[in-house]
């Protein structure tokens, strides 16, 4: 049975760490958000968005210790697709 002891945002793990982690709503249009994609005016500017998003999630995944949940529907983010290209790099090279 889970018991939880701690409810965050993405924007506050950092620098912390948890025996679990989950982490819900991955879907496209949440992460990265729409709405704020739809704010930014020049390609520069959208890049350092998705940037700093895909960066958010990561080091968010990676403050659990010993499991990690990442929830999401379909199309779910595109940014889960970063992490699966990983794993199977790492795989390959074990």
């Amino acid at each position: 049975m889970w018991s939880f002891k701690c409810l965050s945002t993405m924007h506050l793990a950092k620098g912390l760490e948890f025996r679990a982690v989950v982490v819900m709503a991955c879907d496209d249009e949440i992460i990265p958000l729409q709405e704020h994609i739809e704010t930014v005016g020049d390609d520069a500017d959208l890049q350092e968005v998705y940037d700093t998003e895909r960066h958010l999630l990561y080091v968010t995944c990676t403050r659990a210790r010993d499991h990690l949940l990442v929830t999401g529907v379909d199309p779910v983010s595109e940014f889960l697709d970063d992490f699966a290209k990983s794993d199977q790099r790492r795989a390959r090279h074990a």
